[in-house]
């Protein structure tokens, strides 16, 4: 499809105008024009991508005509098709209202980090974004507000926290029967999953399991051998870091190892103080620390292995 162009328009080729006969005599009409966007996107998908590639992407509103048109050509150019799996998610609302600039609750992604807008009632990292638009199965609606954000940075704060409590489980001699049952299911459990049509909800809901199953190793309430520890540790790390894309950045979206590693440092000596106290009997300092701690948003925890602290 070729379209005439407007004087406005930054696309202006020439187009000789057939003057219907299908014949060229020097009658026609020249004109400048554009290729409507069905057959652009054929044209660049087969010029970057090939004759031939996996998955073109989009939103739902764009199966007719668009995609559908993209079909045609490819099949009508080339004899076979152009894409083996079309993929389309369904549409972004705000607080159940579609969102668009002429409703007033369009949210750009520096707003989203920024805390900028009247729907936002605080800034939200990149990676709590993602969390929540993993947490939805891509097909879905997706329905931004505040306090769906807060419960995605609650979320995705716990899959860290796993991460991060791997650490600290000490292996045993050998795992508990339900144990090693579990280690040795959850690799399928997760590749089932995505297998079935990316079903990312599924796979964050069976790693919140595994977060679960961490908390119960590190209280001790389980018992895991080195080997099995490995297979947990690395199933976790791939599915949450590598598949998922989850890490633990900051709110402008880059990782500081060093600010982590000093952070850890300060708030290990804040923990040794409390436990000094404790030791001490001096039950008020001891209080104080933690109910100060809690003010500020960091939960500490009382476990075999001494006090360890969360956010």
């Amino acid at each position: 499809m070729w379209k005439k162009a407007q004087q406005e328009h930054i696309m202006r080729l020439p187009w000789v105008m057939d003057n219907g006969n299908g014949n060229v005599n020097g009658n026609e009409e020249v004109a400048e024009g554009f290729p409507g966007w069905h057959c652009e996107c054929t044209a660049m998908g087969r010029k970057y991508l090939g004759d031939e590639f996996d998955i073109h992407g989009g939103g739902m509103d764009l199966v007719f005509p668009h995609h559908e048109c993209e079909i045609a050509q490819a099949q009508a150019s080339m004899g076979h098709p152009a894409v083996r799996y079309w993929m389309h998610n369904n549409m972004i609302t705000i607080n159940g209202q579609k969102m668009g600039k002429s409703y007033n609750n369009f949210i750009t992604l520096d707003q989203f980090f920024k805390g900028d807008h009247e729907l936002l009632t605080k800034p939200f990292a990149p990676m709590t974004i993602r969390f929540f638009i993993l947490s939805a199965h891509y097909r879905g609606t997706v329905d931004f507000s505040s306090e769906a954000l807060e419960a995605a940075e609650k979320g995705f704060a716990r899959l860290m926290q796993g991460l991060k409590d791997l650490k600290r489980i000490q292996p045993a001699k050998g795992s508990n029967p339900e144990v090693a049952k579990y280690v040795k299911e959850l690799p399928q459990k997760l590749y089932d999953a995505m297998n079935d049509d990316l079903q990312t909800p599924i796979v964050i809901s069976e790693l919140f399991e595994a977060c679960h199953q961490v908390n119960l190793l590190v209280d001790r309430k389980a018992k895991i051998g080195a080997d099995d520890l490995k297979a947990l540790s690395d199933v976790m790390h791939l599915f949450i870091e590598d598949i998922l894309g989850l890490t633990n950045a900051n709110a402008n979206g880059n990782g500081n190892p060093e600010k982590d590693k000093a952070l850890d440092k300060v708030m290990q000596m804040v923990l040794d103080m409390r436990q000094k106290a404790k030791e001490e009997k001096n039950w008020a300092v001891s209080d104080q620390i933690r109910n100060e701690l809690s003010e500020a948003g960091v939960i500490v925890k009382d476990t075999p292995d001494g006090a360890v602290w969360e956010v």
